[in-house]
């Protein structure tokens, strides 16, 4: 036993390092500049700083910005994986290459080949002036950072729903029907309870990025929107103000563990109400 325990922690090891390396001590640093002004005295002013309202406008934007593209996320993902996940091994397997071939490319290639479609002269008015409607200029707006974002992070929600999808025994779903239930009852009542693992993995790899992005509004947003993400970034790379946009970040990490902390327990309740 005590071999076997000893090899588990062997194995552990690499992992336990990399933890401590890549996050705990850098969680550590940002929280201690978050905590210190310049001087080196105390401070809680960094961290309350999220209220200024300048932060505020852009952690609000942030926010529905995140909240929108999580939501859309789900609306479009469950209908696709519902699609594939009645497909045969093959073709199935064939439609998931096709979804996360996009994330084999380079992340700013992908936001501005978004940029040309959604520009005043891109493909999209292109292809609407040849069908003899009125063009229309999207670009530098929420509607371009909201495309770009959901583009982007689709397949984080789309891959953990599947995975919970396909796990579900086929006989519980046939069982169900054989009781009489319709194809929205079956859905409602035993796969979207037994998928809430999925996608509650689905909305922590989708919300969390999407609320502190900041290259996608840069390029689709022009520089004139500006998510949280970008006033941090400003703040540690143009005014080398190290204190204040970590405390921003912590500021925004404790934000973001609040929501998820909300969303994952009420999540937890309507799957026991569920059943």
């Amino acid at each position: 036993m005590g071999k076997v325990l000893g090899k588990r922690s062997a194995l552990a090891g690499p992992y336990v390092i990399w933890a401590v390396g890549f996050t705990v001590i850098p969680l550590v640093v940002i929280i201690r500049y978050a905590v210190f002004d310049r001087s080196g005295a105390f401070t809680l002013s960094n961290i309350l700083a999220i209220f200024a309202p300048v932060h505020l406008k852009a952690l609000i934007f942030s926010l529905e910005i995140a909240l929108g593209c999580t939501l859309i996320c789900i609306l479009l993902a469950y209908p696709l994986v519902l699609a594939i996940s009645r497909l045969k091994f093959a073709r199935s397997g064939m439609m998931l290459v096709i979804l996360i071939l996009p994330m084999w490319m380079n992340f700013i290639l992908k936001l501005l080949a978004w940029q040309m479609i959604l520009s005043s002269n891109g493909v999209l008015n292109l292809i609407i002036r040849s069908l003899g409607f009125a063009e229309f200029d999207i670009s530098n707006t929420p509607l371009s950072i909201m495309i770009g974002v959901i583009y982007e992070y689709f397949p984080y929600m789309v891959l953990p729903i599947y995975d919970a999808v396909t796990a579900i025994a086929e006989d519980v779903i046939e069982a169900a029907r054989d009781l009489g239930a319709k194809k929205k009852t079956v859905f409602w009542k035993v796969v979207f309870p037994l998928s809430l693992p999925g996608l509650m993995s689905g909305i922590t790899m989708v919300f969390v990025p999407s609320m502190t992005s900041f290259v996608t509004a840069d390029i689709l947003g022009g520089g004139k929107l500006q998510l949280v993400g970008n006033i941090i970034e400003q703040e540690f790379i143009h005014s080398m103000n190290w204190n204040l946009g970590a405390g921003l970040s912590v500021a925004l990490m404790i934000f973001v563990l609040i929501s998820m902390t909300f969303t994952i327990n009420k999540d937890e309740r309507e799957e026991e109400e569920a059943w």
